[in-house]
């Protein structure tokens, strides 16, 4: 992998979503968020990379989950954010949507996550 792409981002985010499903979240994204990574996340909390590996395999599981409206932002040299519109559900919750930011690194020909931010709208 030598460019940051629309298919190569959405793959990973597909990934994480399925980890997110399997009540995986926490060693998925342990591996894949740089050391000084973060997660912002829909109720304020800033969560570093030890704290979602301490805390994301616990959550409850999503059931299900759509990427839509996906788009790329390049912001510089081997990095970029992929911005699109989110749906889930878990069992027993109301829908979740938000507008999903991930800002990708190409680092040693891998992409890590540098931070992460949901901002919930209305549809």
């Amino acid at each position: 992998m030598g460019d940051l792409t629309l298919e190569d981002m959405l793959s990973v985010e597909h990934d994480g979503w399925r980890s997110l499903c399997e009540s995986r979240g926490g060693t998925f994204y342990g591996d894949l968020m740089t050391d000084d990574g973060l997660m912002l996340v829909s109720d304020g909390t800033v969560f570093d990379r030890d704290g979602i590996t301490a805390t994301l395999n616990q959550a409850p599981p999503w059931t299900t989950y759509t990427i839509d409206e996906p788009r790329v932002v390049s912001l510089g040299p081997a990095t970029a954010a992929l911005i699109y519109r989110a749906r889930s559900h878990r069992e027993g919750a109301a829908p979740f949507t938000a507008l999903m930011t991930s800002v990708y690194r190409l680092i040693d020909g891998r992409l890590r996550l540098a931070l992460y931010q949901q901002t919930p709208t209305e549809r």
